[in-house]
């Protein structure tokens, strides 16, 4: 297992709520970007956290492509898989506003996963949810729709608006039921020391509030214990660069 492997299985193990608040403490970007908002939605809250490396592309479905099938571009993706850091999160913006049909359903899905993808993200519709569940595919969408109708991809691996962020080729993404982040690739391999450092500190008001006899002043002595370690973690980073 290479380090970007190592790094990725690391980042699954924590929910995408605790990789966001790791970042925060690096401070290389403002708190309020870098995550999509909550018009992307996850189709399989059960699923655990999707991990990967952004494969980007555009897409319609109003009208037909100029040439080609209801799955032209689909061979354009896949020939730049092995082209990105490690397994790719096919990641699309729908051009059509409203979206006029589905991005996605059992077969591209069944597609991306046997070629190697970890999950899928789209601005716009998809189908098929049943059969993608099945095949433990993890999605994340703006709606569904049950019909394809003329869906084709126009560009592959180019800079993309998704969830009120910009997404560019090969940017690390982790998403789970609580929605989809990226991670700066600078500070990738650090997150996961960092999410544990993190779960570590809030268990001291979690174990505290759980305590027969806890008071209010209690609680405010481990809210204040929390926020020191959540400190200390803070000003060890920033004395590292």
């Amino acid at each position: 297992m290479n380090d970007v492997e190592k790094t990725l299985q690391r980042l699954a193990q924590y929910d995408t709520p605790t990789v966001c608040n790791a970042i925060e403490l690096f401070s290389v970007r403002p708190r309020n970007t870098g995550y999509m908002n909550s018009s992307i939605r996850c189709c399989f809250p059960e699923f655990p956290p999707m991990v990967g490396f952004a494969l980007t592309s555009t897409f319609r479905s109003q009208q037909a492509p100029p040439a080609g099938n209801a799955y032209a571009g689909l061979e354009g993706q896949l020939a730049v898989f092995d082209t990105l850091p490690g397994p790719p999160v096919v990641i699309f913006q729908d051009l059509d506003c409203p979206s006029a049909a589905a991005t996605f359903g059992e077969v591209m899905c069944t597609t991306y996963q046997q070629y190697g993808a970890k999950g899928l993200i789209t601005t716009g519709s998809g189908r098929d949810l049943d059969q993608v569940r099945a095949l433990g595919f993890p999605a994340f969408t703006g709606g569904t729709c049950c019909a394809h109708g003329y869906c084709h991809i126009l560009e592959v691996n180019v800079p993309i608006s998704a969830g009120g962020i910009i997404i560019r080729p090969s940017e690390l993404i982790h998403g789970d039921c609580n929605g989809v982040t990226t991670i700066p690739a600078a500070i990738a391999s650090e997150v996961p020391d960092v999410c544990a450092e993190l779960v570590t500190a809030e268990r001291i008001v979690l174990d505290y509030v759980k305590t027969p006899g806890r008071t209010v002043k209690g609680f405010g002595e481990a809210r204040a214990a929390m926020s020191a370690a959540f400190d200390a973690i803070r000003i060890r980073l920033e004395k590292r660069s």
